[in-house]
């Protein structure tokens, strides 16, 4: 199945950051199917590495899979309510949470192992936004940042009954308490979006080590005094994450859509 060619430029980076001896976090950029992941894992003794890896890699290779053979077997039913592709990106991500539930139940070195996802998909049309945990995607348009995703975490459920001040943020008891995520059961919700992009829209995907660390006026400023070279917009994001503390390991990757699709 021939995959339509969208005008896009692409930069992705990951970094373990100032504190950490390991990356738990994943990406991947599959350009020949117009879909970029960022993952975020958890658990110890390097089990969210596995799961993120795990992640990105099931996603990656069912779309491989889907995109050689249109005839492909999926292993969960379409959503009669949603179209091929927006069920593509759904499935793939049902099917990692699958994989990483049933590596953690099955060896007990990957007990309560688990990961955040956040991924895009770019067809003719516009994009699709999907999303697990509190690995984020913004839309920086016309100078204006904007959060895509919603956090599925207790401090996001917490705020959306009481407002909290930026130091009661800060000194939330359990701010790092994410609420969904894939591995934590057989079976998981995806929140999914479809958005149309402009030319110059740049979407950012990042782990929460760049979000938590540098607030979105400054990855705005950052972009702005970057835009003309993709790859420094990432560079320069992570750098700041790590120059703020670096306390987590960071991942971002950046998308411009640079016109109409082809």
């Amino acid at each position: 199945m021939a995959t339509v060619r969208i005008p896009l430029q692409v930069s992705g980076q990951s970094d373990v950051g100032v504190k950490r001896t390991q990356n738990e976090d994943s990406f991947s950029i599959v350009q020949d199917e117009n879909l970029y992941i960022v993952a975020d894992g958890m658990g110890g003794h390097a089990s969210g590495e596995v799961a993120s890896q795990l992640a990105v890699s099931v996603i990656r290779d069912f779309f491989k899979r889907t995109g050689e053979d249109p005839e492909a077997t999926w292993p969960y039913k379409m959503d009669r309510s949603r179209n091929y592709e927006a069920n593509r990106l759904i499935t793939g991500i049902k099917l990692a949470n699958l994989q990483i539930f049933e590596k953690a139940q099955s060896d007990p070195r990957y007990k309560g192992m688990g990961t955040t996802v956040a991924g895009m998909l770019f067809v003719r049309e516009g994009a699709y936004l999907a999303h697990v945990g509190d690995s984020r995607i913004y839309r920086i348009r016309e100078g204006r940042i904007e959060q895509l995703t919603e956090d599925h975490s207790f401090l996001n459920d917490y705020l959306k009954m009481r407002p909290l001040s930026k130091e009661e943020i800060e000194n939330f008891t359990h701010k790092n308490v994410i609420t969904r995520a894939l591995g934590m059961k057989d079976t998981v919700q995806v929140d999914i979006n479809f958005e149309v992009p402009r030319p110059d829209d740049l979407y950012l995907l990042c782990s929460d080590g760049l979000s938590g660390m540098v607030p979105d006026e400054k990855i705005l400023a950052t972009h702005e005094r970057y835009l003309h070279d993709i790859n420094l917009v990432t560079q320069k994001l992570i750098e700041e994450a790590n120059a703020a503390g670096g306390v987590d390991n960071i991942t971002a990757i950046a998308i411009r859509f640079t016109g109409e699709a082809a």
